[in-house]
């Protein structure tokens, strides 16, 4: 099915799903389905859920209207996607996604059992067993140790019991089944949210807007006198954006003694008006905002200087003095207060940089995380969601610290600078000026006053609200306090910039900031100038409204204010805010209006009356053609009392007396705060005439300035909807939900307008799709990571819903008409009272589950308060049309009742989609999620209207309706298309299109009829198939398979869940033949995917499908990678549904899924399972070399690497992955890879046993082989890796944190990262990492619930293997091929044991191991014998365990083992356990020899047990196998006391291996072990000769077996290796018969295992550099492969040898490091053994004589004290009798390899000048009086000649020496020798190819130079001067001439060619050198001329004589 690259489509046809579930259900599967819920009865519901709200009642006024706000979720799932799931899951479904965090499994660690793993695992005492080592220097052999004095562990209970292999087979089943985790995925660690596509994020509830908020309370505020009340003003400035970003909160702290001084004045104190603590919200962080506070008091007679002056100069503490003075302030205070207690005047100022507090006080700076301007962690929309993105660049500059307004601690202010007002210094404008001078230079410029005093504030950020609240409207907050405690107020913000979040509450505010007047050129004495400000609603004086908000301690609402007064000033500046609640009518009536007074401060003795002297007035109206009048004004001021009416003009018009010609002379500023009012003129029009239309107005209707009569109203209508998209963003997303709503109701409803029916649909629908669009591409606002607005997704959920049909009029009264003024009061006044403050949210609720509510409101989604604030002008849903018609001039309002069912808004929509043109057309498909989404509510609505029993799901929708879907969806999908071929660069808008379409059809399942929606999901597949259009289609597959109702909608409940007892046909096959070869076919079938799957099993054929075709393309790794992923969280849902925790049905399940099995067999190739070993590597790196950490790495997992790099040292698992090398290189990355593997596994885990045991039967061999690769494969790849290595690893490794996280975080059991190797993610991972999971933040109990869960992991997977190792063992008899069967589980089985594994499973292993035993033992004996000694090897292991369990479990098999094999192959056996004890015990170097003798002792129980063998051979045979072994393990326990000492080591390893000369594989196995010894210490060269020492033992044996040409004859082939070898020729026949069964049965005694030992010795030689003795290991190997005819094997061979030769080649002339050696003597009986031994120590190439020095003096200084051991200097010979007894001597010397003159003609090469060594030469010099030196005529040399047992190199690295040869030289023999090196060295350097000009200059000064001491003249001068009288010496004399004469030839041409290769600038030197030469030549003729007559007599010839 999958041999194709691309899957074929359109062959699948998907089965007509509502027929299909009508006709052909049977009985059982409907009760399976019910087990799924309601299916297919998914029911629809529309719900309230009753708003949140954050104030005690609605802020609404009495007179004003709400309106619900409506949320639709359709399936009950939708919305949890974000919920953290638990286990104990209480929702219908957690399809989408697992997010079964790490970290949130919250109670699973409770549940789960400890496992013990060997790798964790600390024995309680360390002591050793019994008194092996007390006495280190006694020599143990085996008799000194005997284990019947042990004790033997626990027996396992009932080993032999067993009647039958039933019976046995049963047991091991029930107790593999206990106490096992169900959900296999909730142990596996949660995959990558990446992929995770089909988690559609919840928008948040749209709420009110709030900043970061800070609590400001006023503690104190004193001055250094208290003589008066005072009252304190605070608000925020931003001085960046120049700007005031909070209205007032006014407090004052007057002691009740100055609050009754204002008694007269205030009438009455609100409980409101107490605060003293405000809460300032915070949008825009900046570091200049300012909290400024103003202090003002009681208007007095005076400058504001004389008022502060006594402040500035009297001070409490002087009471003396001054309390006279003070006591008279008071009283005046009080006179003032009396009589001017109403005005105020400003007084002081102080400010503080609130950044400054908060940088301060931040708690800990690492909670920014870089968006702290996002503020701390927040859902997908965060509540700050809607702020200009741009905002981000304007902050960029600040640090960090600043904008976490969040997180601070809390911190109290003392402020000591208090300024004093300046009177022509009170504007905002002065003030800023003041702040940015202050910023500067932290004291403004001009020298202001300071009045001495301090305010103390508190500031805290506001997390919870407080109790006692108070929104900025008044209305208490919740929570509200039960006693009358002083409450807090919230301030309202005016942002600095845009904040784009739709108006959610109603709030009607104005704020009036009178700013300046002029009254200069007046002349009257107004100089105390005040405004009484007042709301009016008519022209009397009594309609002052009491809407204005008072200040503190006084009314809560006042009719009239009063602004401050700046005494005597004609012009004064107001700083004033008047702060008023709007009615939410307005009227033309409604006016602002001012007064104007001149205040006399003092009173004049006449005058009783009033303080107030009437200036003039002015007014404003509030609404200006129906428009709120906003904005800055400078109004005139008139003289007079007003006229009638004159509020309904401006003050431009009435005929009054104005003061100087009507000039405008009072500015001031009015800004609204308002839901109701939308200040933009597009909104204003569109709202104004959609009202019109709904019945609204009278015609002809005034907007603006214009008049529109009725028949314009459409064409205005359409223009104003054209207009709509260009209004600005702002307004635009405040009144978003209203103008989508106006919108769809215009869309849906054709209008009836001056008798004509207007269709306003299209031209509504472009405006919807152009308002998208530009939401859509604005830079400020927000996308969630869909790419959908956020904006638009919350309206869709929560707050759209479809617009009502028009209700018929009778409860607003017949036909009264509407006076203009309350033009809006008849709009849905009804709705009101229906819809109240429920919040209606129509839900669709999946009702497959009733006991499950809809999705319950959790705290979080308790801020669902969301309603759609009753803006109550214009425009609320009014959810009826009204239409005026004009009848004789009155007007009657009749319904229009135009809408019908015929015509529903999801029809309609969906038309307009279809009939689209242009850009509109463009865009609505590019943002199709939109219009998707709409379409899905209104027809869920729809839905839920329907009487569903009588309407069957087929007919919900009309034929028309599903044609234009099937059209929407084929465009959408075309649309994709053509955007990737288009571009390239927007494949991320095609791959949300594709994303948004997959929810889309997602969601119509729910819907529509599901046959039709699969037609669609096929065409789509159609027009998708390219294969590279993969990824896409995954994406959209993985949204359609996190469908609630997947498994039914795939039918899952009619898959084949278990074998057939009698053959009986599929579904849909039509053959019911009982033949069995079809059965078998069928059952093979299930496991492929076949057409008939496809077509039945719809969704999860087409994502398998998609599967099988990802893994084929090998190429493309991305889409393979999200296949998996898909495949992976698909069944992650499955496991985690408890829908699906019954067995039965869960066997169901994982029947759809068979065909994935076949598709992973397939697949095995391409898994990357190498990943899973490398983190022994990883171990080691990060501590700076591998060495380091050797001893750490697990040796276990070492020998399963090795198996894998098929290194024949590792004698385990050697054959296990065989089959796994040479293949395809791995396209899957690990963690991939290892979500493949855990899909295979649940599956296996929860199929029908019967059903894969047939399946298994039925199974072709080749098949069998890849399914038991496969199972091998996932124990290594699930193998336990949190050990107390990794633990310790992380303390000791701390430092390395930063840089390594990862590999920690790999070690530590995160393991998705194990083996990644696209070091990319890497990167990615780390900053999460360092995020969520950072090591050092790791608790102890965290760590080890991590190890538990992956403990538990290992165990579980593990398992699984096991029981489908087990199905496949029990359907063995069935099989035809038993044998290979057997042996392929029992490698699967050995694999596993090879891995780090739990006590659980391993019990449960070594129970199939012992049944495999029991059952297959001849078998296995037989057939198996390399695996029978990886199981010996394997158990034996085991036998040593630490852990008591397994332990036992070892020995109660290795027993089993030896009593079955008793009978057959015993002797094999025995050999086999006795050589794995070998490579154990020689291999680990941890290895605890005290378990293993227990063990030991333990199986001797056994065989004295065992009653049914009392009367054999076997307990004797068992008793000597035991002692055997023993004495094994003595010289183990030798070999720990040399573990330092490497070369004493060596020779014990070698000790032992020749002891075993006469039992080869023993031999064989110690060889190997040195071998591996050297390779660890990198001498490479030894661990080769010691593999062809093995293979020459080898060679030995198969010679005696059979004699073929082409095999070595025996060891003498390997003579040319190495002399060395011919140890290795067998000791005679008659010892050893290679026929007796059990010897050399070893895999290596074979002809293929000589070559393997032989090639690797040959990679060792290259290692080591002896390229020449590769090519002499090659002439061996050669004729075998050629007899073979392996071609292969002999090209890569040749290969090789290239290789080879090129290295020799390359390395000519060069100087080729073989290795250096020294003579080292042991002296002293403390030395034991060694005392006056020598040895020569073959060394690395450059090793100077102090190295080898220190090592062994440190060694052995350690062995027996630093004071005992003495290093001798020299090398001449040492005398026992001078020694001290009590002392080590030891004696090193540097020797040279020595070579005979005859021996020199074959050692050309430097090569051979270093191989095959066994002479070695040391020279002493000497002098006969004693001295090592002496003058040349008196000066000896000793020569020393060492001769070896052996030739270097050889398996050792020392070798004894056997011989001593000394000669000694005479002083002119000395001379000689002195000389022809000299004249040596000279010829080879001027003969060179590249001569060294240095070289030779230096050698030349050495030659020729004068000033050498003992030179060449010299020499000459004292044996060359004269004839010796000695004529012994003659020859040595002439000799000597001849040296000299070849000498100063010599010498000449180095001169001449150091002419050709001197510089410029040596001429000179040259000379002199020339010079020196001839001054010598001339020295020396004399003497070199002068022969010795004696040598030179003519020969007589003596046949002359004899004639």
């Amino acid at each position: 099915s999958h041999d194709s690259t691309c899957p074929s489509y359109d062959a699948v046809e998907p089965l007509d799903l509502e027929e299909f579930l009508t006709s052909q259900l049977r009985s059982g599967e409907t009760t399976m389905m019910q087990e799924l819920g309601d299916f297919p009865d998914d029911d629809l519901k529309v719900e309230q859920v009753e708003k949140e709200c954050r104030t005690v009642r609605h802020s609404v006024p009495e007179d004003g209207w709400v309106t619900g706000c409506l949320t639709l979720v359709h399936d009950a799932k939708l919305h949890r996607l974000h919920s953290k799931l638990r286990l104990s899951k209480t929702f219908p479904i957690s399809y989408g996604k697992s997010i079964l965090a790490y970290s949130e499994r919250a109670g699973l660690h409770k549940l789960l059992r400890k496992q013990t793993f060997e790798s964790d695992f600390q024995p309680e005492n360390t002591e050793k067993t019994g008194h092996l080592l007390d006495d280190s220097g006694r020599t143990l052999t085996s008799s000194d140790f005997d284990l019947r004095c042990l004790t033997p562990d626990q027996r396992v209970e009932g080993l032999l019991a067993w009647s039958s292999h039933e019976e046995l087979d049963r047991f091991n089943q029930e107790a593999r089944q206990g106490n096992r985790h169900p959900e296999l995925f909730a142990l596996y660690p949660p995959a990558d949210e990446e992929d995770a596509v089909e988690i559609r994020p919840i928008p948040d509830c749209p709420k009110e807007h709030t900043g970061d908020r800070i609590l400001i309370r006023c503690q104190a505020i004193k001055f250094e006198i208290e003589i008066e009340p005072l009252f304190a003003t605070m608000a925020l400035y931003d001085l960046k954006e120049k700007k005031k970003i909070s209205e007032n909160f006014y407090c004052d702290l007057n002691s009740e003694q100055y609050k009754n001084f204002l008694k007269p004045h205030t009438p009455n104190v609100d409980h409101s008006t107490l605060a003293r603590s405000a809460i300032f919200p915070i949008t825009y962080p900046s570091p200049d905002i300012y909290l400024v506070i103003k202090i003002e008091k009681v208007l007095q007679q005076g400058e504001i200087s004389d008022c502060a002056d006594p402040y500035i100069t009297l001070r409490e503490c002087d009471s003396s003095k001054n309390k006279d003075k003070l006591e008279k302030l008071r009283g005046q205070a009080e006179t003032f207060c009396q009589r001017l207690g109403r005005y105020r005047m400003p007084f002081g100022w102080a400010t503080v940089k609130i950044m400054d507090v908060i940088s301060t006080a931040a708690i800990d700076r690492d909670v920014t995380d870089s968006d702290s301007l996002k503020g701390g962690k927040s859902s997908s929309m965060d509540r700050r969601a809607q702020l200009p993105r741009r905002n981000s660049e304007r902050y960029t500059a600040i640090d960090d610290q600043f904008c976490n307004i969040a997180a601070f601690k809390p911190a109290t202010i003392t402020i000591s600078t208090i300024f004093k007002q300046e009177g022509d210094r009170l504007s905002d404008e002065d003030l800023l000026k003041f702040l940015s001078e202050i910023k500067k230079t932290s004291t403004p410029q001009r020298r202001i006053k300071i009045i001495p005093g301090s305010i103390k504030l508190d500031m805290s950020p506001v997390h919870d609200m407080p109790l006692a609240c108070l929104s900025t409207e008044l209305i208490p907050l919740i929570p509200v306090a039960e006693k009358n405690i002083r409450p807090v107020k919230e301030v309202l913000e005016f942002p600095s910039s845009e904040v784009y979040v739709p108006h959610n509450i109603y709030r009607n505010l104005l704020f009036v900031y009178p700013q300046r007047l002029n009254f200069v050129n007046r002349l009257t004495s107004a100089r105390n100038i005040t405004i009484k400000i007042q709301f009016m609603s008519g022209e009397d004086p009594a309609p002052s409204l009491p809407v204005i908000f008072g200040k503190s301690s006084g009314p809560e609402f006042l009719q009239e204010v009063y602004t401050p007064v700046t005494y005597h000033n004609k012009s004064p500046d107001f700083y004033e805010e008047v702060k008023m609640a709007l009615p939410a009518r307005l009227t033309e009536r409604h006016h602002l209006l001012f007064t104007f007074y001149h205040i006399s401060c003092q009173q004049k003795q006449n005058q009783s009356g009033s303080c107030e002297t009437l200036i003039g007035y002015s007014w404003l109206p509030i609404v200006n053609n129906d428009r709120l009048q906003t904005g800055q004004f400078c109004l005139p001021i008139a003289l007079e009392r007003l006229p009638v009416n004159y509020s309904l003009h401006t003050p431009e018009v009435p005929p009054v007396k104005w003061m100087e010609g009507h000039k405008g002379l009072f500015n001031l500023e009015v800004q609204a705060v308002s839901s109701v009012h939308t200040q933009d003129n597009h909104l204003e029009r569109f709202f104004t005439l959609c009202h019109a239309l709904e019945g609204g107005a009278t015609f002809p209707l005034r907007v603006r300035d214009e008049k529109i009569p009725e028949n314009k109203l459409e064409h205005e209508l359409k223009l104003s909807i054209i207009s709509l998209s260009s209004s600005s963003l702002e307004p635009l997303v405040l009144f978003l939900h209203l103008v989508l709503d106006k919108l769809f109701t215009l869309i849906m409803q054709p209008m009836v307008i001056a008798g004509q029916t207007a269709n306003l649909a299209q031209i509504a629908f472009e405006s919807v799709v152009s308002i998208v669009n530009s939401l859509h591409n604005s830079q400020e606002l927000n996308r969630d990571q869909q790419g959908r607005n956020c904006l638009l997704a919350t309206y869709l959920y929560w707050v759209f819903r479809l617009p009502d049909p028009p209700q018929d009029m009778q409860n607003t009264g017949s036909g009264s008409i509407p006076s203009a003024e309350i033009r809006y009061s008849t709009m849905g006044r009804s709705t009101a009272a229906t819809v109240g403050s429920m919040l209606l949210q129509s839900r669709i609720r999946s009702s497959s589950n009733p006991d499950i509510p809809g999705p319950q409101m959790s705290a979080e989604d308790a801020e669902v308060k969301n309603i759609l604030s009753a803006k109550s002008d214009i425009q609320f849903n009014t959810y009826r049309t009204f239409i005026t018609l004009p009848t004789e001039g009155r007007l009657s309002l009749t319904p229009l009742c135009v809408f019908c069912l015929l015509q529903q808004f999801h029809e309609e929509l969906a038309l307009q989609m279809v009939v689209s043109t242009g850009v509109c057309r463009e865009n609505a498909y590019k943002y199709a999620w939109f219009f998707f989404e709409l379409l899905v509510k209104s027809m869920a609505q729809h839905v839920s209207h329907l009487d569903k029993h009588s309407v069957p799901r087929r007919s919900r929708f009309s034929d028309r309706f599903k044609d234009d879907i099937t059209t929407i969806v084929s465009v959408v999908t075309a649309e994709i298309g053509t955007i990737l071929v288009k571009q390239h660069k927007e494949v991320e808008q095609a791959e949300k299109v594709n994303i948004s379409l997959a929810f889309f059809l997602y969601d119509l399942l729910s819907l529509m009829d599901r046959g039709f929606v699969f037609q669609l999901v096929k065409s789509y597949s159609k027009s998708m198939s390219m294969p590279t259009l993969i990824s896409m289609r995954l994406e959209f597959l993985r949204i359609l398979c996190s469908h609630e109702h997947y498994l039914n909608l795939s039918l899952f409940f009619s898959s084949p869940a278990s074998a057939p007892a009698s053959p009986c046909p599929s579904i849909s096959s039509q053959s019911s033949g009982s033949c069995s070869f079809q059965e078998q076919q069928r059952i093979l079938g299930l496991f492929e995917l076949s057409q008939e799957f496809k077509q039945q099993h719809y969704l999860t054929g087409l994502l398998l499908t998609e599967l099988s075709a990802a893994l084929d393309m090998e190429s493309e790794g991305y889409g393979n990678k999200k296949a998996i992923n898909a495949i992976y969280s698909l069944l992650c849902s499955h496991d985690l549904d408890h829908r699906c925790i019954k067995p039965e049905v869960r066997a169901k399940v994982a029947a759809l899924y068979l065909s994935l099995v076949g598709i992973i067999i397939d697949s095995t190739n391409y898994l990357d399972f190498t990943g899973m070993y490398t983190y022994e590597q990883w171990e080691t790196q990060p501590t700076g070399g591998p060495e380091d950490d050797l001893e750490n790495v697990p040796p276990i997992n070492q020998s399963v690497a090795m198996a894998i790099a098929g290194n024949p040292f590792n004698t385990l698992g050697r054959n296990v992955l065989v089959s796994m090398q040479g293949k395809s290189v791995a396209t899957l990355a690990a963690d991939t890879s290892r979500h493949l593997l855990v899909c295979f596994l649940w599956v296996m885990k929860n199929a029908d046993k019967s059903l894969i045991q047939r399946w298994t039967i039925d199974m072709p061999p080749s098949q069998l082989n890849k399914l038991l690769e496969l199972l091998t494969i996932c124990v290594s790849c699930f193998e336990y890796r949190v050990s107390l290595h990794a633990k310790r690893f992380i303390i000791v490794k701390r430092q390395y944190l930063s840089v390594f996280g990862n590999i920690l975080e790999s070690l530590t059991g995160m393991d998705r990262t194990v083996g990644q190797r696209e070091h990319l993610r890497w990167r990615k991972d780390l900053t999460q990492w360092r995020q969520t999971n950072d090591r050092q933040d790791k608790t102890k109990a965290e760590l080890d619930q991590e190890a538990l869960i992956s403990g538990n992991l290992a165990t579980e997977t593990n398992l699984i293997v096991l029981d489908l190792l087990e199905t496949i063992l029990q359907a063995v008899p069935l099989a035809e091929c038993k044998d290979s069967v057997v042996g392929g589980v029992l490698k699967v089985l050995l694999h596993s044991l090879t891995c780090n594994q739990s006590t659980t499973f391993l019990s449960h292993t070594f129970s199939t191991l012992r049944s495999l035993v029991v059952k297959f033992g001849d078998l296995l004996f037989e057939e198996e014998a390399e695996q029978c000694a990886d199981l010996c090897q394997k158990v034996l292991q085991y036998c040593s365990s630490p852990v008591d369990e397994n332990r036992s479990q070892a020995c109660a098999t290795l027993y089993l083992i030896m009593r079955y094999s008793y009978s057959n192959n015993f002797s094999r056996v025995k050999m086999q356990v006795t050589m794995s004890l070998a490579s154990l015990v020689g291999k680990s170097s941890d290895f605890q020899e005290e378990y293993l003798r227990r063990s030991l002792r333990t199986i001797l129980a056994y065989a004295e047990e065992d009653t049914e063998m009392q009367n054999t051979q076997l307990p004797s045979q068992v008793d000597e196998l035991l002692r055997n072994l023993n004495s094994i393990l003595s010289d183990t326990v030798k070999m720990r006391e040399f573990q330092e000492d490497p070369e004493m080591l060596m020779d014990l390893m070698y000790r032992i291996a020749k002891g075993y000369q006469t039992s080869p594989d023993l031999r064989l196995t110690w060889l190997q072990n040195m071998a591996e010894k050297h390779n660890n210490r990198k001498c490479y060269t030894e661990s080769a000769m010691c593999l062809v020492h093995a293979a020459a033992l080898v060679a030995e044996y198969l010679s005696m077996l059979e004699d073929h040409k082409y095999l070595p004859v025996g060891s003498v082939t390997f003579q040319n290796i190495s002399p060395n070898v011919l140890e290795e020729s067998a000791v005679s026949d008659d010892i050893l018969s290679p026929d007796e069964d059990g010897v050399c049965s070893g895999r290596y005694f074979t002809e293929s295992g000589l070559v393997g030992l032989l090639e690797q010795a040959a990679e060792l030689f290259s290692n080591g550099g002896l390229y020449e003795a590769v090519n002499e290991v090659y002439k061996i190997i050669i004729p075998i492969l050629e007899a073979h005819r392996d071609f292969r094997k002999l090209a890569s061979t040749h290969d090789k040898l290239q290789r080879a030769f090129d290295n020799i080649i390359q390395k000519v002339g060069h100087k080729r490091m073989f290795g250096t050696y020294f003579r080292v003597g042991f002296y002293g009986a403390k030395f034991g053994d060694l005392d006056e031994r020598e040895f020569i120590y073959k060394e690395p190439g450059i090793t100077h004589l102090p190295e080898i020095s220190h090592r062994l003096e440190n060694f052995y200084s350690q062995c027996f004290g630093e004071e005992t051991l003495v290093m001798i200097k020299d090398s001449t010979p040492v005398d026992r009798k001078q020694l001290n007894p009590n002392k080590a001597y030891i004696q090193i010397t540097y020797v040279e390899p020595f070579f005979d003159d005859y021996e020199m003609k074959d050692r050309m090469t430097n090569f051979e000048k270093n191989f095959n060594l066994r002479r070695f030469m040391y020279t002493t010099p000497f002098t006969k009086s004693g001295r090592p030196r002496g003058e040349l005529n008196e000066q000896y040399k000793r020569k020393t000649i060492l001769t070896t047992m052996h030739a270097f190199p050889y398996v050792k690295t020392r070798i004894n020496v056997i011989q001593k040869e000394e000669f000694d030289l005479t002083p002119i023999e000395v001379a000689i020798e002195d000389m022809q090196k000299k004249t040596r060295e000279l010829a080879v350097a001027t003969h060179r190819e590249q001569p060294d000009a240095k070289m030779l200059q230096m050698l030349l000064q050495g030659s020729v130079g004068t000033t050498v001491n003992q030179g060449p003249l010299e020499v000459a001068q004292v044996f060359l001067n004269e004839i010796p009288a000695d004529p012994k010496l003659f020859r040595h004399h002439n000799k000597l001439r001849l040296c000299f004469k070849e000498f100063i030839m010599r010498c000449g041409e180095a001169v001449e060619k150091n002419k050709h290769l001197i510089t410029f600038d040596q001429k000179e030197y040259q000379q002199e050198l020339k010079k020196n030469y001839n001054r010598l030549r001339e020295s020396l003729r004399p003497m070199l001329e002068r022969k010795i007559p004696e040598l030179y007599k003519p020969i007589i010839r003596p046949r002359l004589e004899n004639r």
